[in-house]
């Protein structure tokens, strides 16, 4: 069976790509990497995503960059003074799935010309995490419409968070785009939350 690269990106920070990251990495014991890490060194979305998967298969690859200012890379970057590019980011070298969690939304700064979108390429399948607030569904088609214009293969929508029917209907129906399914508000989320959603998951992959 072929193996794929599935790329999570969000409609914008804080909605939920670490969980979705961590419950697909689980679902399919694919393997973990976070091209460019921005603040929380010593607890980054690596670290988290390892506490929250359960398999012995997966592995977790090396940032390409740790920086380490919590800001836009491109910010945290100058700080640092370092310069980031696409062209110095590399894909790990696998044989397995590959999980690759973005930053931000689509179009956050690595440079002065490169956003996100440019570490994406058309034969990873891209996943849209969501989560309801006043202006998501502009914030999630606008994210949609921007992939489809950059000739990504769209993979589907994860919607996080407590659920807001109107709301998700709205960005379906517009959309056209698969909904893979959805994050409850839960209380917390240890390895036996995400190996419950991952199973859920495994499903309709």
């Amino acid at each position: 069976m072929k193996n794929h690269t599935y790329f999570i990106t969000g409609i914008s920070t804080d909605v939920g790509k670490t969980i979705v990251s961590a419950i697909l990495t689980e679902a399919l014991q694919a393997d973990y990497w976070k091209p460019v890490q921005a603040g929380e060194l010593e607890h980054s979305d690596t670290h988290k995503v390892q506490q929250l998967v359960s398999n012995t298969i997966t592995k977790f690859h090396a940032s390409a960059f740790n920086l380490q200012s919590p800001m836009s890379p491109h910010a945290a970057a100058k700080i640092d003074g370092i310069c980031i590019s696409a062209k110095k980011i590399k894909r790990p070298s696998t044989t397995n799935n590959l999980v690759i969690e973005g930053a931000g939304g689509l179009l956050v700064p690595l440079n002065d010309t490169e956003t996100i979108i440019d570490l994406m390429l058309p034969t990873d399948k891209v996943i849209v995490v969501s989560r309801h607030y006043l202006g998501s569904i502009n914030h999630t088609l606008l994210t949609l419409e921007a992939l489809k214009l950059r000739g990504m293969n769209v993979f589907g929508i994860i919607f996080n968070g407590a659920e807001h029917p109107s709301t998700e209907a709205a960005i379906t129906k517009m959309s056209g785009v698969a909904v893979l399914g959805r994050i409850d508000q839960e209380p917390y989320f240890d390895k036996n939350v995400v190996k419950e959603y991952a199973k859920n998951l495994r499903e309709v992959l």
